[in-house]
């Protein structure tokens, strides 16, 4: 007799009622009267529909959001080669128009929420965002800015950068921003690229309850872009306009009407920037209408935000996320701007700002809420979280414990989302689904209108085994170029070298026979010993459980004669020792969960686990730095929040190779 193998318990199941509520049902039933969606099988039937019939899912999507095309399209999808492929040719529109037309209905209603270290809450109606807008649209326009030109924010996320980000866009000019506490080379190597003509800034900022002030690298910024036409003050710690800039209360205190440039489809909307650890970041270009159409459906039916939601997300200006919180906006959404330290006056800083605002959607990073585990931060007893309806994660896989924690910490009736996509798309390719259970460990689901696709070496889908992340057709919101690449060479290396004309995002991700998502890390510092491939998260997972450990960071080495050299590097809590117990512990712990292949050959303490300055763990540099490549060669040194934790792991391989000599 067999029986049938049985299902995972889900950890989290919408009731009836919260399906039945939700935007992404609503949708389906208005998408199957109207443009041929199935009527039934909830949602994976409606993913099916929408990648196998994209031109119409697409389509049906503009439709319901009540997309304004000053100019209709021609058709949906042109050429539908990747890269390169053409999205509602002959329409024009405009991002912002779209962002603030809620202004009509709720004029008095909040549309941004601000809060500082304060813990002060200051609201921003819509009316006021609006006019804001259009007096430094019409003060851009009147400064020469015409469609196609750079504008670039020096700033922390703050009500202002948004007000610059949405005047930028209705000009039709292209926005880039860097957070305040980038270097000076690190903001350069970004926007001498593009070559903006003017530049918003902030005087300095306010971190950990400090104040740091930026007043001489904006002039070094002001002396090394000599495109710049304007530069904008904004006396965040409340210092004179310097001279030559422009004041930013004068730019903003106009009562003009916002007028919104119709621009083609793929206009430019802003330039976003990879991390940049190996030579300068790419300037990654994403459109007006493929981001609109993008994060509408992202923000409605997968966030299922709208107008009387409060969407936070813990983020900066120098990270894709602020962009895609600002996009609340697009659904009527309250959009939550927190500028601060994360963890300041105490780790449980973001929970105080959820609750200060009330925020529905809370979304953070999955290092963020394992340092809260680890810290014995009791939110729910803590906080009055109960309007809290999603916690959503990225940045990295949250652990399983992860999810396990926010179920018991928060609410147990809690919708945790673990969402995964890039700074290339300015998106999710996996993740939120209101309608769907949550399994503990698991992204949900492949998002609509995405073809994601776990592929083997020789490019076959795979379905319960490890494969790289491909997506095998367009979205609307894929690059529609990279700056300073006119014969497109670096886009197409980036993506679609190893599979032809598919994108290969540069994860290792299983896909379950239930259509949920696992990701394992990068595939290009994947692990891969005696010819199994293994995801560095699910060692981090495992050996960051044990209190001591900090943070933790895994490399895998090919050497000379096939030999494999996998070290294990661990930040020591304070107070812990690496002595022969913990080693013992720390194998045993890695053996019992995952395998006898997972247990490094070396376990090394070491000062500090070096990341990106959008927080990721930087393992491909150090996989460098350890093969004997020089520094200089290995990473760019903009690109790194500590450089000199990279000296250590230089002079350990150094050391190693005079050892092995």
């Amino acid at each position: 007799m067999t029986t049938e193998h049985a299902q995972p318990k889900p950890l989290w199941q919408p009731d009836q009622e919260r399906i039945a509520a939700a935007a992404v049902t609503r949708f389906q039933d208005w998408a199957a009267a109207r443009h041929g969606a199935p009527a039934e099988g909830g949602y994976p039937a409606l993913h099916r529909w929408s990648v196998e019939h994209l031109d119409t899912f697409w389509q049906a999507l503009a439709d319901w959001a009540g997309i304004r095309f000053s100019t209709p399209p021609e058709r949906v999808l042109g050429d539908r080669t990747m890269p390169g492929a053409q999205w509602f040719p002959g329409a024009t529109l405009n991002y912002a128009e779209h962002a603030l037309r809620h202004a009509a209905d709720r004029p008095d209603a909040p549309a941004l929420l601000y809060v500082d270290e304060t813990h002060e809450v200051t609201p921003i109606a819509w009316a006021e965002l609006r006019r804001q807008v259009g007096s430094l649209a019409a003060r851009l326009r009147a400064l020469g800015v015409r469609p196609g030109d750079r504008i670039s924010g020096y700033l922390p996320n703050i009500p202002e950068a948004a007000t610059a980000l949405l005047a930028t866009a209705a000009v039709g000019a292209v926005w880039t921003s860097c957070a305040p506490d980038f270097g000076a080379r690190s903001v350069l190597d970004r926007f001498q690229q593009v070559e903006p003509v003017v530049l918003f800034t902030v005087d300095g900022y306010r971190y950990g309850g400090k104040e740091h002030d930026r007043r001489d690298t904006v002039a070094e910024l002001r002396r090394e872009l000599p495109t710049l036409r304007a530069v904008v003050h904004i006396p965040l710690l409340g210092t004179a306009t310097p001279d030559g800039a422009l004041d930013w209360s004068a730019l903003t205190a106009g009562d003009d009407e916002p007028v919104f440039e119709q621009v083609p489809f793929d206009h430019p909307l802003w330039v976003l920037y990879s991390s940049g650890t190996t030579g300068l970041p790419k300037a990654i270009v994403q459109s007006q209408g493929g981001i609109l159409l993008e994060h509408v459906k992202q923000l409605a039916l997968h966030c299922d935000l709208g107008p009387e939601d409060r969407f936070f997300w813990y983020t900066s200006t120098g990270w894709m996320m602020w962009n895609f919180l600002v996009s609340g906006l697009l659904t009527g959404t309250t959009v939550v701007l927190y500028d601060g330290s994360p963890g300041y006056p105490d780790t449980g800083a973001q929970w105080r700002v959820a609750e200060l605002t009330g925020a529905t959607l809370y979304g953070t990073s999955a290092a963020y809420v394992m340092a809260c585990r680890k810290a014995g931060v009791h939110p729910a007893r803590g906080f009055d979280l109960s309007r809290i309806a999603c916690v959503a994660t990225t940045g990295s896989p949250l652990p399983p414990d992860g999810f396990q924690w926010l179920h018991d910490e928060v609410a147990d009736d809690l919708w945790i989302a673990s969402v995964s996509g890039g700074t290339d798309v300015c998106s999710c390719f996996a993740g939120a689904v209101p309608t769907l259970p949550v399994h503990i460990g698991e992204l949900q689901a492949a998002c609509l209108g995405t073809d994601l696709q776990a592929w083997d070496p020789e490019g076959k889908p795979v379905t319960g085994e490890v494969g790289e992340l491909v997506v095998t057709n367009p979205m609307p919101s894929m690059p529609i170029r990279f700056w300073n690449d006119p014969d497109g060479s670096r886009y197409h290396d980036s993506y679609f070298d190893m599979y032809p004309g598919v994108w290969r995002h540069g994860d290792w991700i299983t896909l379950t026979d239930r259509g949920s998502v696992v990701i394992h890390g990068r595939s290009d510092s994947t692990l891969n010993r005696q010819g199994v491939r293994m995801g560095s998260a699910d060692i981090y997972e495992a050996v960051e459980r044990l209190p001591e450990i900090r943070e933790s960071l895994v490399i895998g080495l090919e050497e000379p004669g096939g030999g494999y050299w996998m070290p294990l590097f661990v930040h020591l809590a304070e107070g812990a020792t690496l002595d022969d117990e913990l080693i013992g512990r720390i194998k045993q712990t890695i053996r019992a969960e995952l395998s006898p292949r997972h247990v490094p050959d070396e376990i090394i303490a070491v000062p500090g686990v070096p990341h990106t300055l959008t927080g990721k763990r930087i393992e491909v540099p150090v996989k460098r730095l350890l093969q004997g490549t020089d520094l200089t060669k290995a990473v760019n040194p903009g690109s790194v929040d500590n450089l000199d934790l990279l000296r250590f792991y230089e002079n350990l391989a150094r050391e190693r190779a005079q050892r092995t000599a």
